[in-house]
């Protein structure tokens, strides 16, 4: 009786080695197919130079192709870049020749195409990866081939060039095509330098040098720099030359005569943050070289002090000082002598200036005291003029409303009092008075184009002397200054001045002067400048008048910034309803300025 068997394990054994059999048997039937799917025709890592060495050649082929001609060195230039050759043998197979008719040799050939992908035919070598240091090698060997390339290309195109002037138009226009075509496939074309020459970032480029840097022009090249002291810059100016004049004195007596001039002029300011100060003088001398005896001197010095207080509250202060002596065509000149009293001035004044909104208010209060030297007769005595000796005393109340930055009309009220050393004078009258005055006008402020002021009111001075007249009329008063163009300023001045005298049985006298003048800049170092004046004088208690015209124009020539030369001509003449007060005075001023 047969049983059942126990399964053997050699049976199952045999079944395992025959899926391993077919396993590997599936595997080696499949890896053909991959490693065929892995042959594609990227051909590896290309360089930058082998890329433009490849268009180089075809723009080149292009150009001689468009010529009819064949190059003769087309097999050097289609030889394949050399590749890297291994100090083993057969460590890289034997390139095969395709023997493709159709071929440029370009490094983007296709590979030879075949009808059957499954066949056994070895596929072309594709390229070893070059060491570093053998792709630095061909890289230098690329840019040296490039180099000598780019040199053949100019002297075959300077060929080119005399054969094609004498080829027909079409060829011409193919050759201008293609060598148009070349150039653009060479823009790329490098050289030894081109990493040297590179454009530097804008932030990094080196900046020029101060002393290379185009100077700021001066608005006036020929202005005096000044001298700086402490915290104050002084400008001296001195002007020497010679004076001939038809009146040596401006007198009715007066004769011709030629004066040697010296002038001394000054002006400091200071550069402080806030506040500011200016100090102002000058001084003139006048001698006799021949003619007609004159010795005059006289000059001024003045001071201002501007301070800027708390709440918009501003003051000023002056202070000043002048010696002039008594003109020979003055009222109180005395006939006769030989040489007039000096008349020295002392004067000062402070206001505080307050704005409310666009209300101004200015209250100002002046003090003027004038004393007088004696005069010498012919005789060689003299003659004492203290009864002369005053001093006025005065306070002014200005209120302004601001219509606009340009425009401040304004309104005055003075009141003061003029005191004489000398209560009752040698002629037995009583000379001091009380001054009462009112003004109106308008401030002007519109830059350099046109500022100052004028107004005009009344003033009179009641002489406390019964038996003499007051003293009064209109008052007109002026400052202005006009720019219509730049180099030329035109000036205005008008002042109205109440002259008292110690003449028996006078009160005095109202002179009024005005001045108009111009000024032109030229060159920026010839200056011409010009003058008309007109003053007028009426006699109080008496029917009197003086009427004075005036003239002058004059050059001054720079010949650097410190020193130039100067001149000037002047008419001048009185006439008076009065005996022995006409004159005429013409006189012409060459000289030399230098200034600092």
């Amino acid at each position: 009786m047969s049983g059942v068997q126990p399964e053997n394990s050699t049976g199952r054994g045999g079944k395992a080695v025959c899926a391993l059999l077919l396993a590997t048997s599936m595997f080696a039937l499949l890896r053909p197919t991959a490693l065929h799917a892995q042959e594609t025709e990227l051909r590896g890592e290309v360089s930058e130079s082998a890329i433009l060495s490849d268009q180089q050649r075809k723009a080149r082929q292009l150009a001689l192709a468009a010529q009819g001609q064949q190059p003769a060195n087309a097999a050097q230039d289609n030889a394949p870049a050399r590749t890297y050759l291994p100090a083993s043998a057969g460590a890289v197979p034997d390139d095969a020749d395709t023997g493709d008719a159709t071929a440029t040799g370009s490094l983007f050939d296709p590979p030879a195409a075949t009808d059957d992908t499954s066949a056994n035919t070895a596929a072309p070598p594709k390229p070893r990866r070059r060491s570093s240091s053998a792709r630095q090698n061909a890289a230098d060997q690329a840019k040296d081939r490039a180099a000598d390339k780019s040199k053949k290309k100019k002297k075959s195109t300077a060929d080119t060039s005399d054969i094609t002037a004498s080829t027909t138009a079409s060829t011409t226009d193919a050759t201008d095509a293609a060598e148009t075509d070349a150039d653009t496939a060479n823009r790329r074309a490098l050289t030894i330098d081109s990493a040297d020459r590179q454009k530097l970032d804008p932030g990094a480029e080196r900046t020029d040098a101060i002393e290379g840097q185009k100077k700021k022009l001066e608005d006036d090249p020929f202005a005096a720099t000044g001298i700086k002291w402490g915290s104050f810059v002084i400008r001296p100016t001195i002007e020497q030359g010679l004076t001939a004049t038809s009146n040596g004195d401006s007198s009715s007596a007066g004769k011709s005569a030629l004066l040697s001039e010296t002038a001394l002029r000054f002006s400091a300011a200071s550069d402080w943050r806030e506040n500011s100060a200016t100090i102002d003088g000058y001084g003139l001398f006048r001698e006799t070289v021949s003619g007609y005896p004159v010795h005059d001197e006289q000059g001024r010095i003045e001071g201002q002090l501007n301070v800027d207080l708390d709440n918009e509250l501003r003051a000023i202060a002056k202070l000043g000082y002048e010696a002039v002596p008594e003109s020979a065509s003055s009222p109180d000149a005395i006939a006769g002598v030989s040489k007039q009293p000096l008349r020295q001035t002392i004067d000062g004044s402070l206001a505080v200036e307050k704005h409310l909104g666009k209300m101004q208010y200015t209250l100002t209060g002046a003090v003027s005291h004038d004393f007088y030297g004696d005069a010498k007769l012919s005789d060689g005595t003299s003659l004492s003029q203290k009864d002369q000796d005053s001093t006025l005393y005065t306070a002014t109340l200005r209120t302004g409303y601001e219509i606009s930055p340009a425009l401040t009309p304004f309104t005055e009220i003075e009141v003061g009092r003029r005191t004489y050393d000398q209560r009752i004078d040698n002629e037995g009258f009583e000379r001091s008075s009380t001054r009462l005055g009112a003004r109106a006008g308008l401030a002007l402020d519109m830059g350099e184009k046109l500022s100052g002021e004028f107004s005009a009111g009344w003033l009179r001075e009641a002489i406390d002397d019964k038996n003499l007249d007051a003293i009064s009329g209109a008052t007109v008063n002026a400052d202005l200054k006009w720019s219509p163009e730049r180099g030329t300023i035109i000036g205005l001045t008008g002042r109205t001045t109440v002259e008292p005298t110690t003449t028996s049985g006078e009160s005095g006298d109202i002179l009024y002067s005005g001045r108009l003048t111009g000024e032109r800049q030229i060159r920026a170092n010839l200056t011409a400048n010009a003058a008309l004046g007109l003053d007028w004088r009426d006699y109080i208690g008496i029917d009197g008048h003086d009427r004075v015209l005036s003239a002058e124009a004059g050059l001054t020539w720079w010949l650097n910034r410190y020193a130039g030369l100067t001149t000037r001509v002047r008419s001048e003449k009185l006439t008076s309803n009065l005996p022995g007060r006409d004159y005429t005075a013409n006189s012409i001023f060459l000289g030399v300025k230098v200034q600092r």
